[in-house]
C-alpha cells in the first residue's frame, strides 16, 4: 500500500507537525493575541453602517460548518487548534452561535486510526439521521489523512451516541479529506478533495454518487485540479468544497493554495439539468471568487460552507480568515483562524457576488 508521504506531492501540502499535541501547545503560546469573544451586540462597520453580524463570529475555529435545521436551531461545528476532538454548538440565531455553549461530541482515539489531524467535520442530516464528515489519520501517521464518519440516530445531535461508521473508501489509499454531501434531483452526492497517485499536486476534488451516507457507488470523477497560478502559491491544491444549487445551476466552492494569506476560493458552476458526474458539465472560474484583502484586513479567506439568514430567504457566506497577513512558522501551527459570515450576494445573470471579506465588527476587547 503507497502511503501519502512516500508521495513527494502529500507531504508537501501539510509540512509534519509532531503530533496534534504540539499543535496545541503552539497555540496556546501564540506570539499574536486573539480577538475578544463577538458580543451579541453589534458594532458599527469601519464604513460607519450598521452591519448584520458580528465578525469574526467564533474565535479560533477554522473551516466552519454551518447548518440550520428544521427545528429553528443553526448548528456549528468547524476545526479546533489542537486537532484533537470534534464540537458542535447550536442557537437560534447566527450571531448567536458567537455565545452559546460548546460541547465535544467526539475525541481523537489515543492510539490507531482517527488518532490524530482531526480536520473539517460537517455535520449533515440525512435519512432521519446525523451525520459527521471529517478528515483524520492514525495517531502513528498523522499524514496517512482519510475522511471518516460518525452517526447519530438520536433527533438531537447533542444526545444520543455517535457511532464511528468507519471510513469512506475511495479509489486510492491516498492523502484524502474534506468530504461534503448534498443530494440533487433525487440523488446523493460526495465531494472530496484527494491525491491522486501518479499527479504532479497535492489534492484535486472528486465527485461521487452514494449508496449510503458512508458508501460510495458508481464512478469516481476528477472535477477540477490545481492549474491557474492562484491555486498553485505554495502548494497545488483544490480543497474545501461545498454546495449551493440556486437559480437553475449547481455551484461548487473550493479553496486552493496555501494555507497562508495567498488561501482562496475558486468556484465550479454546473446546469442543474447537467450530468454531474461528467467533468464537461462544469465550468471552471479562470480567477478565484473569494481572496484576502488589505482594506479590510481579513487574510486567506477559505473554506466556506453556505447557510440561510433568519429570514430563510438570504443566503449567508460562512468562511474561516486571520486578521493578519505576517505568520511566524508553519502557518497550520497559527490558531487564529477565525469563523466568519456575510450575506452572500447575486450578480444579475444569477451567479454568486462574494465580494470581499468584510472588515471585523467586533474590535478587540469590546
Amino acid at each position: 500500500m503507497s502511503r501519502d508521504h512516500d508521495l513527494p506531492q502529500a507531504p508537501s501540502r501539510r509540512l509534519m507537525l509532531k503530533g496534534a499535541a504540539a499543535a496545541g501547545a503552539l497555540a496556546a503560546t501564540s506570539a499574536t493575541p486573539a480577538l475578544a469573544s463577538p458580543s451579541p451586540s453589534l458594532s458599527a462597520s469601519v464604513s460607519g453602517k450598521a452591519a448584520p453580524y458580528g465578525n469574526p463570529l467564533v474565535l479560533q475555529r477554522a473551516d466552519p460548518h454551518i447548518t440550520r435545521h428544521t427545528d429553528g436551531h443553526y448548528y456549528f461545528t468547524a476545526t479546533v487548534p489542537e486537532y484533537d476532538r470534534i464540537v458542535l454548538r447550536r442557537a437560534r440565531t447566527l450571531n448567536g452561535l458567537s455565545t452559546a455553549a460548546e460541547s465535544v461530541i467526539w475525541r481523537a482515539h489515543a492510539t490507531g486510526p482517527m488518532g490524530a489531524h482531526i480536520w473539517a467535520p460537517e455535520l449533515h442530516r440525512i435519512g432521519g439521521k446525523w451525520y459527521i464528515y471529517f478528515a483524520s489519520a492514525p495517531a502513528e501517521d498523522v499524514w496517512a489523512i482519510r475522511i471518516w464518519v460518525l452517526e447519530n440516530s438520536h433527533a438531537d445531535p447533542f444526545r444520543g451516541t455517535w457511532v464511528e461508521r468507519g471510513q469512506i473508501r475511495t479509489a486510492w489509499e491516498t492523502f484524502s479529506l474534506d468530504a461534503t454531501t448534498f443530494k440533487h434531483r433525487g440523488t446523493r452526492y460526495l465531494v472530496w478533495a484527494q491525491h491522486e497517485p501518479g499527479m504532479d499536486n497535492n489534492t484535486a476534488l472528486w465527485i461521487s454518487e452514494m449508496a449510503d451516507p458512508w458508501t460510495l457507488t458508481g464512478p469516481q470523477v476528477r472535477l477540477s485540479t490545481p492549474e491557474y497560478d492562484w491555486e498553485c502559491v505554495g502548494y497545488k491544491v483544490n480543497e474545501g468544497p461545498y454546495v449551493l444549487q440556486r437559480n437553475g445551476r449547481v455551484f461548487l466552492t473550493y479553496s486552493a493554495s496555501a494555507t497562508d494569506w495567498h488561501y482562496c476560493v475558486g468556484l465550479l458552476t454546473a446546469d442543474a439539468h447537467g450530468d454531474l458526474l461528467d467533468a464537461r458539465s462544469w465550468s471552471k472560474s479562470p480567477v478565484p471568487v473569494f481572496t484576502s484583502n488589505d482594506t479590510t484586513k481579513q487574510y486567506g479567506p477559505g473554506h466556506n460552507c453556505f447557510t440561510v439568514a433568519e429570514d430563510g430567504r438570504t443566503d449567508v457566506l460562512v468562511y474561516h480568515a486571520r486578521p493578519y497577513k505576517e505568520i511566524t512558522g508553519d502557518p497550520l501551527h497559527d490558531p487564529n483562524r477565525h469563523t466568519r459570515i456575510q450575506k452572500l450576494g447575486w450578480k444579475p445573470d444569477g451567479t454568486p457576488d462574494f465580494g470581499v471579506p468584510v472588515a471585523d465588527t467586533v474590535k478587540e476587547g469590546a
